[in-house]
């Protein structure tokens, strides 16, 4: 099968809510080299609390895929032999895999930066009281999604009722020192557009977020990251049930920057899936467009086998996505 331009092994056949997509046959995006490698990026599995619009891994409650203590195991192994100096642990909800906690003390006990991606509302639940006293005493970053600074705006992407969970979580991370300038707990919230639109300008929304968070309930944090919704997965099913495809795609060419190359986070990251496949970023990783050597996909442990340094990565249309107008990665906006 051919997907965004790359033809994939027999046996990788990508699914979009169990209903496999088929997109052009050819791209034009430029070629990139992956540089020196300092993050991985690990996807502890799909199970997530929520089930939000804008998530690219279709993530959700009734999810079962998990990474499990052998793998977790290997992960650690990486940290130590290879130096990588930031582990950004994904989902789902990164926190409900059972051997969360262990991966997390065992990265910092190697002196590895540590990003947990939270979605705010797991701080809270039921078996999860003790979660945001532990981050901080292991120093970990949070990301927090919050796609708005209004109710009815997250709400609409993320559910009833989220968005006062999310402040309630945040008040929480406050109260333990994140954010808070001096204490050397970051907190970074992550914005994503609403609909099929680009980011506006990060620097003047993080003001905007900083003032109302602040005057109405009180919450301090570091910066606001913005990163662009991607045609994929459960976005990519809603704009293609809204015909609005071709339309957006036709978007992000459109402002497409070649300034952005150079930061995109493919050239240092590798995202590594539930299993333990090996991608350039986790959006290939939805994709399923895996790392490949002699046209075999990459497992995290034969990336202890040797360097990926100056190795082409796989690139297709979804990746004008990172490169539209201000780019956009997991840290947020390029320029």
């Amino acid at each position: 099968m051919v997907i965004f331009g790359y033809r994939l092994p027999k046996k990788m056949t990508p699914m979009l809510d169990s209903k496999p997509l088929l997109y052009k046959s050819s791209t034009d995006f430029p070629p990139i080299k992956r540089a020196q490698l300092e993050v991985l990026q690990v996807n502890l599995g799909y199970l997530c609390n929520l089930s939000c619009t804008h998530c690219h891994v279709n993530a959700g409650p009734k999810r079962t895929e998990l990474m499990d203590a052998g793998m977790v195991d290997t992960v650690i192994d990486v940290l130590r032999e290879l130096n990588v100096k930031t582990l950004d642990l994904t989902g789902g909800a990164p926190e409900m895999n059972p051997e969360f906690r262990r991966l997390v003390i065992a990265a910092r006990a190697l002196g590895v930066k540590v990003i947990d991606r939270c979605n705010l509302t797991i701080l809270i639940e039921p078996g999860y009281e003790d979660l945001a006293d532990f981050l901080a005493e292991q120093h970990v970053s949070v990301v927090a999604s919050l796609p708005c600074y209004t109710e009815d705006n997250v709400d609409s992407q993320r559910g009833k009722g989220v968005f006062e969970s999310s402040i309630e979580g945040l008040q929480l991370l406050n109260k333990l020192g994140y954010g808070n300038p001096g204490s050397g707990l970051e907190l970074d919230l992550v914005y994503n557009p609403g609909g099929a639109f680009l980011p506006p300008p990060q620097e003047s929304l993080q003001a905007d977020y900083k003032r109302e968070l602040g005057e109405q309930y009180g919450i301090e944090f570091n910066g606001l990251l913005t990163i662009t919704n991607m045609p994929i997965s459960r976005f990519g099913s809603m704009l293609m049930s809204k015909g609005l495809f071709d339309e957006y795609m036709t978007l992000l060419r459109d402002n497409y920057s070649s300034a952005n190359l150079a930061g995109v986070m493919c050239r240092n990251t590798l995202s590594v899936d539930w299993q333990g496949n090996v991608f350039d970023c986790d959006f290939n990783q939805m994709l399923l467009l895996p790392v490949l050597r002699d046209d075999i996909p990459v497992t995290l442990s034969q990336v202890l086998e040797r360097s990926f340094e100056g190795h082409p990565v796989i690139v297709a249309d979804h990746c004008f996505g990172c490169t539209a107008g201000q780019g956009s990665s997991c840290g947020g906006a390029l320029n």
